[in-house]
């Protein structure tokens, strides 16, 4: 790899050291690049691997990566920094274009609660904003009995705000609530800087995350409910002249402003959220056909829920080696994976991970996932995942609980699953064993508990509810499997005339095996 810098002694200094040699099976590529004090014909050249030889070996990482895996390097690849210096002491930081990040300052208002629950809330928007790719400068927090109309925080606490920014720096202001869209004008106006509220802020996160074509569709629907009451701008000063007829000047009609930019915006969102309603309608239809192929062959749907960044899909990829992305972020993971598993006894049942929740979701993303969280709502039983590491437990079970009665999931049976034991201390742990009498405590990391949790899942799965006791001629084999795969086989006997079996199954499977009733 060669990086040369024309006009630029200290960089050639640096980097004047020798570099290995490029591999026989690289081809070595001129690429320009630009900064501010480097001219434009500075060129910088990537060793860009061909096709691999014949001979050379295959490198067994490769072979064993997940789909996980080579997520979480493509989401690593615009990892954001946070400066970007032209003398470029880390090559790497070239090399995958990482983007600067933004300087924000955190507003809040503590409205009601107590003071715990206030700074929770700020450390979790501080947490949002570092996950949409952003540096906390600064945090601000007025105790109000109800936000103010009109700023959110009120004038003397903006113009306290106004101090701050400058002295800082910061290029964005995010506040932790839905600002409505005037005191959203208002705050932009006063401050110069851009404002954002925390539903936007978690929106931005998901369209960051979303990587299935229903996921992205489902972001895009949240975002434009979010803004078409927020459209504003010069445009709205701008009028166009009827068309047709009276644009001639045919009289009446021909006169006075037409429609306006802001109008014909808002209208273009309406008409693209039709449109991505009618799509995800599609796509719930394809949903819909697969739900119900699993309910035609009873079998048993389990739902992993739980507060976000709780350990979920770890735990799927420890229940099952699904291989999806794990990683130490908030809302990591949008799209909803679905596996098989097996019981112990040989019952078949799906397990799903699923969106992760937040307090105060938004309602917007609320209802475009509504397709996709009627998968809770459809389970036969929820592992609901705590983290045992957090501070306040029994907040994320409350808060993960009022979405699963917006969601009409409130009644499905759950196991409260607590993880992250291997990082939590034993004086919380002896806390949430009094707090959590029923919980079943894992690591998903460690594999601690799993074994528990799988026993746990095998008793709470509705039973196949038929008994039968069925003589199968040898030459059902196919059939025999099948009794073991979709149902409890309680005692097996392989006799002269056939296998005699006696197994609770499901229905539509006990007709079938009804032609080989046993008598006696």
């Amino acid at each position: 790899m060669t990086v040369d810098y024309t006009d630029d002694a200290a960089a050639r200094a640096a980097i004047s050291a020798p570099m290995p040699a490029a591999p026989s099976n690289a081809t070595t590529i001129p690429r320009p690049i630009s900064t501010a004090s480097s001219p434009a014909d500075d060129e910088f050249e990537v060793q860009v691997p061909t096709a691999r030889s014949r001979e050379a070996p295959i490198d067994p990482d490769e072979m064993a990566s997940t789909q996980g895996d080579r997520d979480l390097a493509d989401r690593a690849a615009l990892r954001r920094v946070a400066g970007l210096s032209t003398e470029l002491t880390d090559i790497t930081e070239v090399e995958y274009r990482k983007l600067q990040l933004e300087q924000v300052v955190l507003v809040g208002v503590w409205a009601g609660g107590t003071a715990a629950e206030a700074e929770a809330s700020m450390t979790e928007l501080a947490r949002l904003a570092e996950t949409a790719g952003s540096v906390v400068l600064d945090a601000v927090m007025q105790r109000r009995s109800h936000p103010d109309a009109a700023t959110y925080i009120g004038s003397g606490k903006v113009t306290e705000l106004i101090g701050i920014v400058e002295a800082t720096g910061a290029d964005t202001v995010i506040c932790d609530g839905e600002l409505a869209p005037g005191q959203l004008r208002n705050l932009e106006e006063r401050l110069k800087v851009k404002v954002v509220d925390r539903t936007a802020l978690i929106l931005d996160i998901f369209a960051q995350h979303a990587r299935s074509r229903e996921g992205k569709a489902q972001v895009e629907l949240a975002q434009l409910n979010y803004l078409v009451p927020r459209l504003r701008g010069w445009g709205a000063a701008l009028s166009r002249q009827r068309g047709g007829r009276v644009a001639a000047g045919a009289g009446i009609g021909s006169r006075g402003p037409g429609e306006t930019k802001l109008e014909i915006d808002r209208r273009r969102i309406h008409k693209r959220i039709a449109q991505l309603r009618s799509d995800l309608a599609g796509m719930r239809r394809v949903r819909d056909t697969k739900r119900s192929r699993r309910h035609a062959n009873a079998i048993p749907a389990v739902a992993i829920v739980g507060y976000t960044n709780a350990g979920k899909s770890s735990l799927l990829n420890r229940l099952t080696d699904a291989g999806v992305l794990v990683e130490d972020a908030l809302f990591a993971t949008l799209d909803p994976t679905t596996r098989r598993s097996r019981t112990a006894d040989g019952r078949i049942y799906t397990l799903t991970d699923t969106v992760g929740f937040v307090r105060h979701l938004p309602h917007q993303l609320v209802e475009s996932f509504r397709s996709t969280l009627e998968e809770i709502g459809e389970a036969d039983l929820l592992l609901h995942v705590v983290d045992g590491v957090d501070e306040n437990p029994e907040d994320q079970v409350s808060a993960v609980r009022e979405v699963l009665g917006e969601i009409d999931a409130a009644s499905v049976r759950e196991i409260i699953v607590v993880n992250k034991v291997d990082a939590a201390d034993e004086m919380t742990l002896t806390r949430l064993r009094h707090l959590l009498p029923d919980a079943v405590f894992v690591s998903a990391r460690t594999g601690a508990g799993i074994e528990q949790l799988r026993l746990a899942i095998a008793g709470a799965l509705p039973n196949p509810a038929v008994s039968v006791s069925v003589l199968v001629p040898f030459t059902e084999g196919a059939l025999v499997s099948r009794v073991h795969a979709e149902g409890t086989v309680l005692t097996e006997e392989h006799t002269a005339d056939g296998t005699r079996l006696h197994a609770r199954v499901y229905p539509d499977l006990a007709g079938v095996l009804a032609p080989f009733a046993a008598v006696g």
